[in-house]
């Protein structure tokens, strides 16, 4: 049996493709240490360094996320969040509104709502980037020498900047997309949190070596990720196979329909990773403002101290949001009303449903996929919160455990796999597995 590693590489399309986003990754990766003009990046360095251990839990959170490029002040370091929050609000535009659908729907609407969705872009960073520049002068008031120019010329040339690397992050995801393999904006997420993976295997070894962390704690959660990513991958692959029946059809000299074992596959989380992305986007937009306009601010201190990513409201508001996009997604992408009408209007029929009870009979099989499917993305995304709180785990080390980060990590490359393995079975070569296929299980 041929390797499958060696066929990947002798697919020049394939090659091309890898080769493309690899090197969009590394641009990605070589931003996040660029910079924004006007920082002092030795004394910024000196300042996280000294209030590592007892930092901000949301600004860890927010750096873990960008790959490191929030603590280094980069040109990244808002990274493509903005962009996903702007995708979220479109898309409930969408359903709010019907003459923005109508638009979406005609000749050339895919573009205009791209278009709106980049315009409202903008605005979500230049109002990011100017809390970021409220969290700079907080910092420049306790380290000296922090900012190297006016206050005034660092706020503009930040927010310019800042803004404007949000945009190019945008654009090689949608370059990765179209040019390489695998969703662009999910891979630069994905490129984030690998990359952060050194680290804390690194002060994991550290807090072990200095006795802070007790060595059976850390073989009991090995052995909890090692369980936790089996479960994930199951659960990603499991799907509900709804068995169709076509009418056969005579057109012109051909004969149409009556294909055997034909079935609508419905994965028991549809939606994969999604609400996950927009459960985080969603709660970081609001939880970065107050974090960085917060010293001022009483009230925006407060709130950001009640949604502190540690705490029990939002592990509450997270499920809570999890459940409602996966729901969201759902409906969106997988519209029972339009697939009983493709059904019927391709003469099919489902074994012991009538015709006109399609819709509802759809509707009650994906409620009943969708719950326990959210749910279970919500435990996963909770757990760092339990790590670190049974076994006194570092931030670093809790967020890999489980999580967002796990989830979006198997869930890419989940995605990613299956479309490598797309490319060499049309190429008639064999796939990644030993069965040749990336296969779902039946439920």
């Amino acid at each position: 049996m041929a390797n499958p590693l060696v066929g990947i590489f002798r697919i020049k399309e394939l090659r091309e493709r890898i080769a493309f986003t690899f090197s969009m990754l590394v641009v990605f990766r070589i931003g996040t240490f660029i910079p924004i003009p006007g920082v002092n990046v030795r004394e910024l360095n000196a300042y996280f360094d000294l209030h590592h251990a007892g930092g901000n839990p949301i600004i860890d959170y927010l750096d873990f996320f960008a790959g490191g490029a929030f603590s280094n002040f980069s040109v990244f370091m808002l990274g493509i969040m903005p962009y996903i929050s702007m995708s979220i609000i479109m898309q409930l535009l969408l359903i709010v509104f019907p003459k923005l659908k109508k638009i979406s729907q005609e000749e050339g609407g895919k573009k205009r709502i791209q278009k709106y969705t980049r315009i409202g872009t903008v605005g979500i960073c230049l109002v990011q980037s100017l809390a970021v520049t409220q969290f700079a002068r907080s910092i420049s008031q306790t380290v000296e020498n922090l900012i190297s120019i006016s206050m005034v010329s660092f706020t503009f040339i930040a927010v310019i900047t800042v803004t404007t690397g949000t945009m190019f992050l945008m654009w090689i995801g949608e370059q990765i997309t179209k040019r390489g393999i695998g969703n662009g904006i999910s891979l630069l997420i994905f490129a984030g949190i690998v990359a952060r993976l050194p680290t804390a295997i690194w002060e994991l070894g550290t807090l072990v070596q200095l006795g802070e962390i007790n060595p059976v704690f850390v073989a009991v959660v090995v052995v909890m990720f090692v369980a936790v990513v089996s479960l994930v991958v199951f659960e990603q692959q499991g799907q509900r196979k709804i068995p169709v029946n076509y009418a056969k059809r005579i057109v012109g000299r051909r004969m149409y329909g009556g294909a055997p074992n034909a079935f609508i596959p419905f994965k028991i989380n549809p939606s994969g990773v999604i609400p996950v992305i927009f459960a985080s986007s969603i709660l970081t937009f609001p939880l970065q403002i107050a974090s960085m306009i917060g010293a001022d601010v009483a009230w925006m201190a407060a709130v950001s101290r009640a949604l502190s990513p540690h705490g029990a409201l939002h592990n509450i508001f997270y499920v809570l949001l999890i459940v409602f996009f996966a729901y969201f997604y759902t409906q969106v992408t997988l519209n029972p009303v339009e697939i009983s009408k493709q059904i019927r209007e391709n003469g099919g029929s489902i074994p012991g449903i009538r015709s006109e009870r399609i819709e509802e009979y759809l509707t009650k099989i994906l409620n009943r996929i969708v719950l326990p499917g959210a749910l279970y993305l919500a435990g996963i995304a909770v757990l760092p919160s339990f790590i670190q709180y049974l076994f006194g785990f570092p931030h670093s080390i809790a967020y890999l455990m489980g999580g967002t980060a796990l989830l979006i990590m198997v869930g890419v490359d989940l995605d990613t796999m299956s479309q490598i393995e797309s490319f060499l079975k049309m190429h008639h070569h064999e796939g990644l597995t030993k069965k040749g296929r990336i296969r779902g299980r039946n439920l």
